[in-house]
């Protein structure tokens, strides 16, 4: 999903807060402030990268106002959508961009 070909391709360090070797240097560090709106579960994200992907896919659907991923790597992320977009529409950017998307949490 970030355009690596195998996990050991960019070998991970011991846990830092900047995240894995793929993740650029302006990383989000610390999870965003919780957001009002809806949530959904989000599967398949493992980097930053892998964040500003779903949330750039998410951002240009009509009705999103703003869309927040809290990235639990390998596992199920949080993403809140705060607008008057569905899910359905959510989720066909979210499936678009390549990950699993669950509704509600």
């Amino acid at each position: 999903m970030c355009g690596t070909d195998t996990r050991t391709q960019f070998p991970l360090a011991a846990p830092e807060p900047s995240g894995c070797g793929c993740c650029s240097t302006g990383a989000r560090t610390t999870p965003p402030p919780a957001a009002e709106g809806s949530v959904y579960s989000v599967e398949g994200l493992t980097c930053g990268h892998c964040v500003q992907t779903v949330e750039k896919a998410v951002a240009s659907v009509d009705g999103v106002e703003s869309a927040t991923v809290e990235l639990v790597a390998g596992g199920t992320s949080r993403l809140t959508v705060a607008g008057t977009a569905g899910a359905d529409a959510v989720r066909d950017a979210v499936t678009g961009a390549g990950y699993s998307f669950t509704p509600g949490r």
